[in-house]
């Protein structure tokens, strides 16, 4: 990794706590590199050469990630993200929070968002830094629960080795 990395930061968020997930990586970041945070619709192509790391969250919804978000990682080319250490995350309700029991259920077959990011991610290009991470929410609007912004500036941290 150069001394000063250039790393982007790509969310989607719809009741900011995905935002605040991805700011809080950000300034945990601040002394690994030249760290930024763009929301996924104003990501610009110049923003994404010669990057180091990408982080790409996005909230869960319907255990999928926003339709933003997967449009465009659709869009990069194909070994776009070639030499790039990606990784991704997501903000959702912890499993133990999910009610009903067969929502619940519906959670364990179909997942979160980050993993689809993530296998995207791979598929075009990126060298995986990190397994895909989940920070939650009390409410599907929140607030985060209390400790997820400085696990998830840790986490971010850690795709720097």
């Amino acid at each position: 990794m150069t001394a000063r990395a250039k790393i982007l930061i790509v969310y989607d968020s719809f009741f900011g706590n995905t935002e605040k997930v991805a700011r809080a990586m950000r300034d945990g970041l601040a002394t690994e590199g030249d760290a930024s945070v763009c929301r996924v619709n104003d990501v610009k192509p110049e923003q994404l050469a010669g990057l180091d790391v990408l982080l790409v969250g996005s909230p869960t919804r319907a255990f999928r990630p926003t339709k933003a978000t997967m449009d465009l990682l659709n869009a990069l080319p194909g070994s776009g993200l070639k030499g790039v250490r990606v990784a991704a995350f997501d903000t959702r309700i912890a499993p133990e929070d999910v009610k009903p029991r067969l929502l619940r259920w519906m959670v364990k077959l179909f997942g979160y968002a980050s993993e689809p990011i993530s296998k995207r991610l791979v598929k075009k290009g990126g060298e995986l830094a990190l397994t895909p991470e989940g920070f939650c929410v009390m409410d599907s609007e929140g607030p985060l629960k209390d400790g997820e912004l400085e696990r998830a500036a840790a986490w971010a941290r850690s795709a720097m080795k």
